[in-house]
């Protein structure tokens, strides 16, 4: 595996939701420090080319704009799944509330279409997960805000229905948390890391824990399972990033409050083994951050925003959950959101190499053919959104 591409310049955000349809990532909404989330405005959208690496922005609903009825508030800690060229949001908060209605967004004509669910819909809550598996979208855990708790629940969208089922699930689940992953492999839901709390559910006096078992629901059974894992078992933590590719699972970063530590560790988990493994990758790695996306397009990850700290020292053990910020009402000043995107190529071809060790080594390309200069030039070729851009529309 090798850090391919590195570029700065893209969109600037924390705690977003991204997708990939086709060959277009698509990255919903997000935190940006220092910016108001209590006005509700439309939220953002930002589109990336896998193939040349640009960024661009959609343009947001202006008051007149029929689309505007249709299109969530800008928000921070929701999900996001795509199902065929629909991409489906849900959940997530401002600083004023957070929400449970979905919202479906239609990569083929990129407009909010609207979409009414019904059946026994989730509370509004933020830090879930969610992810699809058949033809529904199962969403697990989170912080739910009218009962002010953990939540350890899966709820199932059947997105042919479009009806919400509570699942009635067996056997012992994961405990009470958020910013957790939900991966699906198969028809199992594979739930690693997140924040909880030792009095779970509550959290009037938060005492953190960080779990590392690797669990897993059986969509076929309704059934949770803990298996004994074995190999280089990685630190609890909480928004991290998990990944499928190949027959492996794999985590990124995230932080541990306990710890007061920020990860730019990769682990790689089998599911036919119950094997974890520490990843060792060449290239430029990202920072140490959490609360960025990590998209698989083809044999290649895209990486990008999140957050770290400006100063290697530096330690957070704030909690707060009663006002949604997360951690980031106190942070501000003691953390960088990142506009970077970093590639991981899984399996570099021939080609791929050559391009880094012109890049490597500052070789003259002035005598190489057109087509290599332009890859050349889009993997060095730094994105230019401005944190104005995505912050400046409101309702």
């Amino acid at each position: 595996m090798y850090w391919t591409v590195y570029l700065e310049g893209g969109p600037k955000r924390v705690n977003h939701a991204a997708v990939v349809v086709r060959d277009k990532i698509y990255s919903f909404g997000g935190y940006c420090t220092g910016d108001d989330y209590r006005a509700f405005r439309p939220i953002d959208i930002h589109i990336l080319n896998t193939e040349n690496y640009r960024w661009r922005v959609l343009p947001a609903p202006n008051r007149n704009d029929p689309q505007l009825k249709h299109t969530p508030f800008l928000r921070y800690g929701h999900t996001a799944v795509a199902y065929g060229e629909k991409i489906y949001v849900w959940g997530g908060r401002n600083d004023e509330e957070s929400c449970n209605k979905l919202f479906c967004f239609d990569t083929a004509v990129l407009k909010w279409v609207s979409v009414s669910a019904r059946g026994d819909t989730p509370g509004a809550r933020d830090g879930h997960s969610a992810c699809v598996i058949d033809h529904c979208m199962y969403v697990f855990g989170g912080f739910v805000e009218n009962i002010e708790r953990f939540s350890q629940d899966v709820h199932a969208l059947n997105l042919q229905t479009f009806n919400w089922t509570l699942v009635q699930t067996r056997g012992e689940p994961p405990l009470y948390r958020d910013f957790h992953t939900a991966t699906a492999i198969g028809h199992l839901m594979y739930i690693f890391g997140g924040r909880g709390d030792q009095n779970e559910p509550m959290v009037d006096h938060p005492d953190e824990v960080y779990c590392n078992k690797i669990m897993y629901f059986d969509t076929r059974t309704s059934r949770w399972h803990c298996p004994k894992t074995t190999g280089e078992v990685p630190v609890g933590r909480r928004s991290h990033s998990a990944f499928t590719f190949g027959n492996y699972l794999y985590i990124f970063g995230g932080f541990n409050g306990i710890r007061c530590e920020h990860f730019n560790d990769i682990y790689r988990f089998s599911p036919e083994t119950n094997e974890w493994n520490a990843v060792h990758t060449f290239g430029k790695p990202p920072s140490k951050r959490r609360r960025q996306s990590c998209i698989v397009v083809g044999h290649r990850m895209f990486l990008f925003g999140g957050t770290s700290p400006i100063s290697p020292n530096y330690t957070d053990v704030y909690y707060n959950h009663a006002g949604g910020f997360d951690d980031m009402d106190t942070a501000d000043s003691k953390l960088m959101d990142h506009s970077d995107m970093y590639v991981l190529d899984f399996a570099p071809t021939l080609f791929m190499l050559c391009l880094l060790t012109v890049l490597e080594n500052n070789l003259d390309t002035s005598t190489l053919p057109d087509i290599i200069k332009w890859e050349i030039r889009a993997m060095t070729t730094n994105n230019s959104i401005t944190q104005v851009d995505q912050c400046s529309s409101s309702v």
